[in-house]
C-alpha cells in the first residue's frame, strides 16, 4: 500500500479512533489550532501541558472548547517537556508533541536517563511531502536531526523510517539513497556508503524495501532521467523514501519541494519509545495536523 495523499494518510488515522498526546507547551496559538482540528476530526485526545491561563486564553482566541481536556499546569519551562514525557511513561499518552518551549530542554526530558523515553535506536526524523503533480506521498529522512551521518548511522536511520512505513502499511518501500550522482568515488564518501547501503539490502538487510544508490534526484523521480543516462533500476524513477547524505541536502530538499512546488510537509522524530512531533516554529498548523495523524498512526507499527 501507499498514501496517494494527505488525505489517505489521515484517512487511515481517524479509523484507528482517538490517540492521547501530550502537548509539552501548549501555550502557542498555532499548536493549539493543529490541536483543535485533529481532534473535531476525531483522531486525539490531547493532554494539554503549561501555563493552564496561558492555555485558557489562547484556546478562547481560536474558539477552542478545551471542556473535558485534560490540563496539567506547569508554569516552569524547564519542567514542561518532564511533565509531558512522565504522561507518555505513566501511560496516559501514547505519543509526545512539542508545543512553545526551548528544542534542547524538550529533548532533554525525552533522553534523560531515569524515566525517560531513550530506547538504543538513534533518533531520526522522517519528513512527509504532498507535492502536487506527484500521485504519492514522498517521505525524507534525514533532514531534521542528524547533521552528517556515518555509514552505521545512516542504517540505523534507514531501519527508523523503515520500521515505521511498513508499520502503517507501506509493504514495499522503494529507497533511493541521494547523492550528487550514480558512480561510487572516493573523493565523494556519500557515494560510497550508497553503494554500501545497496549492498546491504542486496543481502536482506532491509528486509521489505528496495535500496538503490548512489543516485541522484533527477533519476529518483524520473525514468526518463535514468534512460536518458542509461541507468537500470528496479525503482524506476519511483521513489518512495529519500535517504540524504546530511541535513543540509534535507533541509534544502524539503524546503525546495514546499516553496517552490506548493508541498505540504509534516513531519516525525522516531527512535524514541513514541513517535515525537517535533514541529517547527515556521510550520502551518495544517503541517502541525498532519504530524499528529502520521504519529498517531505508529500504534500500528
Amino acid at each position: 500500500m501507499r498514501f496517494s495523499g494527505f488525505e489517505a494518510l489521515l484517512d487511515q488515522a481517524k479509523s484507528l479512533g482517538r490517540a492521547k498526546v501530550a502537548v509539552a507547551g501548549a501555550a502557542d496559538k498555532e499548536v493549539l489550532e493543529a490541536i483543535k482540528l485533529a481532534k473535531k476530526e476525531g483522531f486525539i485526545t490531547p493532554i494539554l501541558v503549561g501555563d493552564v491561563s496561558e492555555i485558557k486564553q489562547l484556546a478562547l482566541e481560536i474558539a477552542f472548547s478545551i471542556k473535558g481536556v485534560e490540563l496539567i499546569h506547569e508554569p516552569n519551562p524547564e519542567l514542561v517537556g518532564h511533565k509531558a514525557v512522565d504522561a507518555v511513561v505513566e501511560g496516559q499518552a501514547h505519543f509526545l508533541m512539542k508545543g512553545q518551549m526551548n528544542s534542547s530542554a524538550f529533548l532533554r526530558a525525552v533522553l534523560r536517563p531515569e524515566r525517560g523515553l531513550r530506547t538504543e535506536r538513534l533518533l531520526s526524523h522522517l519528513s512527509a511531502f504532498e507535492v502536487p503533480g506527484f500521485s504519492r506521498i514522498l517521505f525524507v529522512t534525514d533532514g531534521g536531526v542528524n547533521i552528517a551521518p556515518s555509514l552505521v548511522q545512516k542504517k540505523e536511520i534507514l531501519q527508523n523510517s523503515l520500521q515505521f512505513l511498513k508499520g502503517i502499511g507501506m509493504d514495499l518501500v522503494k529507497v533511493v539513497v541521494l547523492t550528487a550522482n550514480e558512480v561510487a568515488n572516493p573523493k565523494m564518501p556519500a557515494t560510497m556508503d550508497a553503494q554500501a547501503l545497496t549492498e546491504l539490502s542486496l543481502v536482506g538487510a532491509f528486509p521489505g524495501a528496495i535500496v538503490e544508490g548512489p543516485l541522484a534526484l533527477d533519476g529518483a523521480v524520473s525514468a526518463a532521467a535514468l534512460k536518458h543516462k542509461g541507468i537500470s533500476s528496479q525503482i524506476n524513477g519511483d521513489v518512495d523514501l529519500f535517504l540524504v547524505p546530511s541535513i543540509e541536502v534535507g533541509n534544502v530538499l524539503g524546503k525546495s519541494m514546499i516553496y517552490f512546488a506548493g508541498a505540504t510537509m509534516a513531519g516525525i522524530l522516531l527512535g524514541a519509545k513514541v513517535p515525537i512531533v517535533l514541529a517547527s516554529r515556521n510550520d502551518t498548523p495544517r503541517s502541525k495536523f498532519m504530524a499528529l495523524a502520521m504519529a498517531a498512526l505508529s500504534r500500528e507499527s
